[in-house]
């Protein structure tokens, strides 16, 4: 009889920190594997069932084509309807997780210059999509990825209080204050675990757009930016955060993220 073995287990002690756009590649995950398999299974069912019944009523074995055509193909039909919504909805969720990775693949960069970035932080029903850490402040990043319109000057007005998308209402009015709020969580989170009030600074990106500020927006707590033009905003500012206040914040929020993330 051969010696047994040891038992063994995995070398990864702490769960991994979080990549850009994780969440959303969880959801697109999530939908694959309920909403379409049900409805495209549906579908399928549908039209399997009601060519059983007119092959039975082709080979005179007392079937009932008409009743299960007309019972089956309006919830196929229905199916297909779905299927077409969830389309448009993976469609939007891939954008935003694209927007996501292609901002935190920008952020990478940051890291050269001594800034420390984390991705996908997970909150009670939200997530902070990027944070950065450095000595010169603390920062909450929400991405907007909208797409463009075919022509034209693709351009977001921001003056303080409210944001447009060529002159038109933004289609989420709430979001300065949503970054506002997240900025507010992140730092009521580091005071909880480290003791100290860190000032967050919240940040709004939108890739591949072109963002014009009114003067009334110079004085608001929130900056709206186009990714590119972050490194230079952030290095503008004076230096705010001792070293050792850095390390401690980062070690704080990646234990956080360790024990919040999904292994």
């Amino acid at each position: 009889m051969p010696p047994r073995q040891p038992a063994r287990r995995s070398p990864i002690t702490d769960n991994p920190l979080r990549n850009p756009g994780q969440s959303l590649d969880e959801e697109l995950s999530r939908i694959f594997d309920e909403d379409v398999n049900t409805w495209a299974s549906t579908v399928v069912l549908c039209f399997v069932w009601v060519g059983f019944e007119w092959f039975r009523w082709f080979m005179k074995a007392n079937p009932h084509p008409l009743l299960f055509t007309a019972i089956l193909l309006p919830w196929a039909g229905f199916s297909v309807f779905k299927l077409y919504r969830i389309k448009q909805r993976i469609k939007r969720v891939r954008m935003a997780r694209d927007g996501e990775k292609a901002v935190g693949q920008f952020l990478s960069d940051l890291r050269e210059q001594g800034y420390r970035t984390y991705h996908d932080v997970i909150g009670t029903g939200f997530n902070v999509d990027h944070v950065i850490i450095s000595d010169r402040g603390i920062y909450t990043v929400e991405t907007k990825t909208y797409s463009k319109p075919e022509s034209g000057r693709p351009t977001i007005i921001f003056d303080g209080e409210q944001l447009k998308i060529n002159n038109t209402a933004f289609a989420q009015p709430d979001a300065i204050t949503q970054a506002q709020a997240q900025a507010k969580w992140l730092r009521s989170l580091l005071k909880e675990s480290t003791g100290k009030d860190f000032v967050v600074k919240p940040v709004i990106v939108f890739p591949g757009w072109f963002i014009e500020t009114t003067p009334a927006a110079k004085s608001s707590p929130v900056w709206v930016l186009n990714p590119k033009a972050l490194p230079g905003f952030l290095n503008h500012q004076p230096k705010s955060l001792a070293q050792d206040d850095v390390r401690l914040a980062s070690y704080h929020l990646s234990r956080y993220i360790r024990s919040t993330g999904k292994p």
